[in-house]
């Protein structure tokens, strides 16, 4: 199927033919293509020369002799995915991961474009520290994109200078990994945002209602003989939020949503105002409190795994349109940090590389969703909430471009991420991407 040059861009892997690739433009014959933004489906070509999709169409020539024809035949073709909530740890934790591996975990798992959080050491809260990863990852070969803090050292006291790092280069504004509770702070963050026309997004729990985060208090916390986290944590936090936004006309985004309550509220309040988002992980749409029995330290994660009733409102909220996006939250951690007791273990599971097949096997296969809905949800929203040129295909648009064969199994076991603290090892999935490319160039190959 493939031609010679199946070239991940990364470490010990590129081959020599590699800057004869770079010139190369590339034929997709025969994919069946799905553009998610406009719901054009059917079997296409797809022409790319440089970092643009040239055209779309049937049976096309491939122009001059320095094309590179893929067969496309039996596989699907769709816009690189997006996700708009990944830690790349780098700077300060870069034995958990790193903006190189990171990307390479997003390239494998079919994303072109990743947005980084801004919980890192030091944090992403000056102009300084944001060229400094924004420069990292124009190296990767795909597009990684960050955040910045909403307040200066993660302390929740003072604004960071939101419009001068809106103009180094920050796509939105984040508070991840440390809720804001002072509700001055929050609503002096939202308008300031919406002068900007930018998104910020919330990490919602409420830490003086948790004892020992990352276990849902029920079942699992009982199991554990710890408080845990009840689900008011982060309903009283969303509550708040919701009514700031809608008082600010800010666009938000509420994050890594986890109680069914949480998903009511914000159903009630995407009709009240239409800047409001919320994204779902495919760890909460998968998983409840039982995982974190069985896996332990490997399914804890904040906010927790919960009961089987919110998992099924998440789904439900995916399907209506009430969460409009899917995102990962990939978190590494070290084998070391994962293997001590569950009261001290860090939250957390990586997600980049088996995103895309859980969503296949449990939204797809299962019913909820088509894969036209799916691609919107990983593709096209998250684009649209971040005002990036991403997530489509058409002609005259990113050749950020990927191929998936829906229907391989597999078993996740080896990753291009430093870590491999999920608890979906050994898992058999559905829905492999073999192919993934970012401006023209093919960055991940099977």
């Amino acid at each position: 199927m493939w031609s010679k040059y199946c070239i991940p861009f990364f470490g010990d892997y590129a081959v020599s033919d590699a800057k004869d690739l770079e010139e190369a433009m590339l034929l997709i014959q025969n994919g069946y293509m799905i553009d998610p933004k406009t719901g054009r489906e059917g079997n296409y070509d797809i022409l790319m020369d440089g970092d643009k999709i040239t055209g779309i169409g049937k049976n096309l020539p491939c122009p001059g002799q320095n094309c590179e024809v893929i067969k496309g035949e039996g596989l699907l073709v769709a816009p690189g995915l997006v996700d708009v909530h990944v830690h790349f740890r780098e700077p300060g934790f870069v034995d958990k991961e790193d903006i190189m591996t990171g990307a390479a975990a997003a390239a494998k798992g079919g994303y072109t474009t990743v947005v980084m959080m801004a919980n890192t050491n030091p944090r992403i809260d000056t102009e300084e520290v944001l060229r400094q990863v924004l420069d990292r990852g124009k190296e990767t070969g795909i597009h990684v994109l960050s955040c910045a803090n909403v307040t200066k050292g993660m302390k929740g006291r003072e604004l960071t200078p939101m419009k001068e790092l809106a103009a180094a280069g920050a796509v939105g504004f984040t508070d991840d990994g440390v809720p804001l509770m002072d509700e001055k702070i929050v609503r002096g963050a939202m308008v300031a945002a919406a002068a900007l026309d930018m998104p910020v997004s919330f990490h919602e729990e409420n830490p003086e209602l948790i004892d020992n985060n990352g276990i849902n208090r029920g079942r699992a916390s009982e199991h554990y003989g710890m408080g845990g986290s009840p689900r008011e944590a982060e309903i009283d936090l969303i509550q708040r939020d919701l009514e700031l936004a809608l008082e600010t006309g800010a666009c938000i985004n509420i994050q890594h949503i986890s109680t069914k309550e949480g998903v009511e509220l914000v159903r009630r309040a995407r009709k009240r105002g239409p800047n409001i988002h919320a994204e779902a992980t495919p760890h909460h749409f998968t998983l409840t409190e039982e995982a974190a029995i069985r896996y332990g330290t490997l399914a804890k994660m904040n906010p927790p795994l919960r009961e089987e009733a919110d998992r099924l409102e998440i789904i439900r909220g995916l399907a209506d349109g009430t969460i409009d996006i899917i995102a990962t939250d990939h978190a590494p951690h070290t084998g070391e940090e994962k293997g001590k007791p569950i009261t001290e273990a860090p939250s957390g599971i990586i997600g980049l590389e088996t995103a895309l097949a859980l969503g296949i096997t449990r939204l797809v296969d299962g019913g909820y969703l088509t894969m036209g809905q799916l691609l919107r949800l990983m593709s096209t929203n998250p684009a649209a909430m971040y005002h990036l040129d991403a997530g489509y295909l058409e002609e005259g648009g990113p050749a950020d471009v990927i191929l998936v064969d829906p229907a391989a199994e597999w078993i996740p076991g080896e990753y291009a991420s430093k870590a491999s603290n999920t608890p979906f090892t050994g898992w058999k999935l559905k829905g492999r991407v073999v192919r993934t490319i970012c401006g023209g160039k093919t960055v991940w190959a099977d």
